[in-house]
């Protein structure tokens, strides 16, 4: 685990449907250890909207969609 999340975000993660690409983004971000700040930053969103999106409670914006698309594949 890492250890710039906490246990429960990286439970409700692991928990989250794989199929959201919130979900993708945070699975990413935790195995990489980016921060939520980092991402919060990136996408001028909130960190709760990013901590939401982690754990599958809410899904990214259709205009955040391919933003996040790239920030994966630019960052493997």
């Amino acid at each position: 685990m890492s250890i710039g999340y906490s246990r429960s975000l990286v439970e409700a993660n692991k928990q989250a449907d794989a199929e959201s690409l919130g979900v993708a983004l945070g699975r990413y971000c935790i195995a990489k250890d980016i921060s939520v700040y980092i991402v919060s930053t990136y996408f001028n969103v909130s960190r709760m909207t990013v901590y939401n999106w982690f754990k599958g409670d809410t899904v990214p914006t259709y205009r955040m969609t391919e933003r996040i698309k790239r920030y994966i594949g630019k960052h493997k």
